[in-house]
């Protein structure tokens, strides 16, 4: 009896536990957890950057970015070229700008052509293209009214380069980016279908606009360890909620902004919000 009586116990705690779980990890109204498997943690010695990347865009980038990290490569890496009112840039081994890692070149993957799967939700539409979100990532594209005569099916979408915005760097030719890549500090629209745009800052744009400058900077500012976020211990991984560009909530915050822009909004105007616990 009294062993029946602690498995009841036990049983009882288990469902109590998984409750409790369950409840920590529900999102907030409106938002939705990171894809864990898809973020990086930066860390740096002025503080924590979190990036959410989407394969969604530019699957090969994101595969790099996590093999790379996974086998401890950026840790320790200098912000050899930081820009003010353009872009941080990391990755190069040498800390010259000339070094890489030594896998392969990646392709580039500056356009996509998106099929009606890969919803875009939209902010404005003009002049035959939509500008939109991807998760968190500002893009444009083609209207999907274009799919019904291109061979495909498809139209062209690519990513905006708002301040916050990943992209890969290269060299001269267009399919030579490899392990180096930059955190943009201020939207410039010169990159956009010249450069991969991959993914967006969550947390720590603040840091990335802290960074010393220079082309390299003095002392430069350095990537003390980046992690997936998947990877991370439970006890000390942060827990981070982006609201989805899905719901009405962000509905809403688009609204508010677009009454408080008369002249109308652009694809960087409205910040996707953020929570951390």
């Amino acid at each position: 009896m009294t062993f029946k009586m602690g498995a009841a116990r036990a049983a009882g705690l288990a469902i109590a536990a998984t409750l409790l779980a369950g409840t920590a990890l529900a999102a907030t109204p409106g938002y939705r957890p990171v894809d864990a498997d898809n973020t990086l943690v930066i860390d740096t010695n002025k503080g924590r950057v979190i990036v959410e990347m989407y394969p969604e865009l530019a699957p090969q980038h994101v595969e790099r970015m996590k093999t790379l990290t996974r086998q401890g490569f950026y840790n320790g890496l200098k912000f050899h070229r930081v820009i003010e009112g353009f872009m941080a840039q990391t990755g190069d081994p040498k800390g010259t700008g000339e070094g890489n890692s030594e896998l392969p070149n990646v392709p580039a993957e500056f356009i996509i052509r998106r099929d009606a799967t890969l919803d875009i939700v939209p902010l404005t539409t003009e002049r035959g293209v939509l500008t939109g979100y991807v998760k968190a990532l500002p893009v444009q594209s083609q209207v999907n009214d274009l799919m019904a005569i291109t061979k495909d099916s498809k139209v062209e979408t690519w990513g905006l380069y708002c301040a916050g915005t990943l992209g890969m760097a290269r060299a001269g030719d267009v399919n030579s980016a490899n392990s180096q890549f930059f955190l943009m500090r201020s939207y410039t629209d010169a990159l956009e279908r010249k450069y991969t745009a991959f993914g967006m800052t969550l947390v720590g744009l603040d840091v990335v606009r802290k960074l010393k400058l220079g082309e390299p900077p003095v002392d430069p500012d350095v990537m003390t360890k980046v992690q997936i976020l998947a990877d991370m211990p439970e006890a000390v991984r942060p827990k981070v909620e982006v609201m989805d560009t899905r719901s009405s909530e962000f509905a809403a915050v688009v609204e508010a902004k677009r009454k408080a822009s008369p002249a109308g909004l652009t694809g960087c105007d409205v910040p996707v919000p953020v929570k951390v616990n």
